[in-house]
């Protein structure tokens, strides 16, 4: 490399034992990859061992992370459970697959549980506690109203990622801790904001845009039927200007729940109106889900719009650092969004 040419850095440590400077002559390629949903980051890791000389890990084995550069300092990419390990050749190489989170078998289990007139906090908190992970539910979800909910035949995981849908909200375990916390906020699970982001294309050196027709859906209504009352009605987020509007299957036992609901999925539908993916040729390991994006120096399209982080895949071998974005469109604030009961 030239001289002032940013150099990249990388540590692993294996249960606690520093390994890079053993890691580092038999490194082919290191990734890290962060999505938003209940899917955990994952760890991929592959390694030389043409003199047969490297050691298996163990599976359950907990490796920690970090990447950056020398100009700027590494940034702690967090602790993964090695999962799989392959072995293979001719030339030999040792491939290893870590996730940040281990789906216990309680998680996975399938259950029967009713709640009545509670809230979003005391569900995450029971949850939680009986899978032995800290609760983190954002503030601003904490103390939303559930009428009524059943998890029939249901595992916890996935019973969670439904209760997400209902608040358009992410389910996800990371770190030992059960993370509840809505979509595009750009704030972490205990509130506190994620630093925005600006990307210019000098920073790239692939991109592809992709917009979706925009009159696909003007606007989501959801139906309820409040029997205490004896009535029923419809709640309409958006607008029925003929475009086009996406009605809810499930009958909701009350207004609240109606609009809670189509609101979630209006803005749902909003994000997919585009999509924006670049690879960054010099990588930025900071920027990882749900930060907001702005870019520049690309269409006015593509420029205009307020982007939010879906996921981010962070790689580095002999040629350097690299960062995969995928990006999708914010969605308006909810609060502007039209709205109307009938």
């Amino acid at each position: 490399m030239t001289a002032g040419t940013p150099i990249p850095r990388w540590r692993v440590t294996l249960d606690g034992r520093d390994l890079t400077g053993t890691l580092r002559p038999r490194l082919i390629g290191l990734s890290v990859t962060s999505c938003r949903r209940e899917t955990a980051d994952q760890l991929d890791i592959r390694l030389t061992d043409h003199d047969g000389q490297l050691a298996i890990p163990p599976r359950g084995a907990t490796l920690h992370v970090w990447l950056g550069w020398d100009s700027t300092g590494l940034v702690d990419m967090g602790t993964f459970t090695v999962d799989e390990v392959e072995h293979s050749g001719t030339p030999d190489e040792l491939t290893l697959v870590a996730r940040s989170a281990h789906l216990k078998s309680s998680l996975r289990g399938q259950r029967e549980q009713s709640w009545h007139d509670t809230t979003v906090a005391a569900i995450v908190d029971e949850l939680a506690g009986r899978n032995n992970l800290t609760p983190r539910c954002h503030p601003s979800l904490r103390d939303q109203a559930v009428d009524h909910i059943d998890q029939t035949s249901e595992s916890d995981i996935n019973f969670l990622t439904r209760l997400g849908l209902r608040y358009d909200a992410v389910a996800t375990i990371k770190a030992g801790a059960l993370i509840f916390a809505p979509i595009g906020q750009g704030t972490t699970a205990g509130g506190k904001p994620i630093p925005a982001a600006t990307i210019g294309r000098a920073s790239g050196d692939r991109h592809r845009w992709h917009a979706a027709e925009r009159g696909a859906y003007s606007g989501v209504r959801g139906r309820y039927e409040d029997k205490g009352r004896g009535h029923t009605g419809d709640v309409l987020v958006g607008n029925d200007d003929g475009q086009g509007v996406k009605v809810l299957r499930t009958i909701y036992a009350s207004k609240s729940n109606a609009m809670r609901a189509a609101r979630s999925e209006y803005r749902r539908l909003q994000r997919g109106v585009s999509s924006f993916e670049i690879t960054l040729a010099r990588g930025r390991p900071e920027l990882y889900p749900e930060t907001h994006v702005s870019v520049r120096g690309f269409k006015p399209d593509i420029d205009v719009t307020d982007w939010l982080i879906k996921s981010a895949k962070h790689h580095v071998n002999e040629s350097g650092l690299t960062t995969e974005l995928e990006l999708e469109t914010k969605p308006l604030h909810v609060d502007k969004a039209p709205e109307k009961s009938e």
